[in-house]
This record gives structure tokens, sequence and C-alpha cells, in this order.
């Protein structure tokens, strides 16, 4: 038996699994230095990334250790961002929270709409105490958009991740219910 995965509406959106058939779009913002500024990870620059992120995303919840929705714009079927969580510790009730948007969306409130219903799910259908989120120091728009949120910063962890090519510090910031 497969469990069905849960598609999320807000006023504006669809928040749905994605498919290979998404890849183009993934591929589309992914490829933007802005968009991949602090991902972690460099620019996309072909198809097959696309579609091993997505594989990503199917085996984090195939796994049950996250869940990741593709953002639509109700009327239309293209992925403009996504958003969900990964790393879910379920004996603590914890889980980190990831966002990417196509910076043509960026300052028009579509990732605090997302955000509003994951941030539900994750709290009510998921069981979560916690929400956590890294975030580099210099993405002063991304704090501000999870202290929006409710979130709040709780520290700095100091080169915490290696990515591309250099040891990243991040801050963590976390919501709890």
């Amino acid at each position: 038996m497969t469990k069905t995965f849960p598609v999320l509406e807000t006023e504006r959106l669809f928040l749905r699994e994605m498919m290979y058939e998404d890849s183009p779009d993934i591929l589309s913002y992914l490829s933007d230095t802005e968009v991949m500024k602090y991902y972690g990870m460099a620019p996309f620059k072909n198809i097959d990334e696309a579609r091993e992120e997505i594989s990503w995303y199917k085996e984090i919840y195939s796994l049950g250790s996250g869940i990741r929705w593709g953002i639509t714009i109700k009327g239309s079927s293209t992925i403009i961002g996504s958003c969900g969580f990964h790393d879910w510790n379920k004996r603590h009730f914890r889980a980190e929270i990831g966002v990417e948007l196509s910076r043509n969306y960026w300052r028009t409130g579509i990732m605090s709409e997302a955000l509003t219903e994951i941030l539900s799910y994750g709290f009510h259908h998921m069981g979560l105490k916690r929400i956590q989120a890294l975030i580099e120091p210099e993405n002063e728009a991304s704090q501000k958009l999870f202290e929006k949120m409710g979130f709040q910063k709780e520290g700095l962890l100091r080169s915490y991740e290696f990515t591309v090519g250099k040891f990243d510090d991040l801050y963590m910031f976390a919501k709890i219910k």
C-alpha cells in the first residue's frame, strides 16, 4: 500500500508532490545564482540535476524522513518553488524546514502563505513540537521571513556546514508548538 501525498491548498496556491515532469521548472529557478546564493549548493547546470533533486524529495518522503511540496499558483501547473521538512526526528518530535522560490515571485507574500500552511501541517499532522530553520547570516530576507512566521533566533552555529567549497556559519531559528 502506498501512502497518498498530501496536497495542500491556500487562497492562491496549491502545494503538491513534485514529479519528474517538473524538472524543467525546477531547473529554471535552481539555475538562478540569486536563488541559489544561500541554498548550500551550486546553481544547477542541467536537467539531470533537477531530476536528482526530485529523486531526493521522493526518497525522503518514502523513507518517512521528510516531505517537500512543489509550490504552484492556482490555475497553473508550473512549479515556482518548494518548501517542506527534512531530517524529521520522530523520537524528538522535530524537523528542519527548507524553502526556496523563483526570483520572479520574491516579495509577493507567496512564501509566507505557503509556510503558514506547511507549519500547520507539521504541527498538526506530523506531530512536531519543534520546527527549526538553518539560515546563513547574510541571508537577511530569510531571517526576516522566519521571524515574521514566529521563529526565534537561537544562536550561531559556527562552521556548521561545508558547502560549495567553503565552511558556512548558520543561524539556528526555531518555532515551538
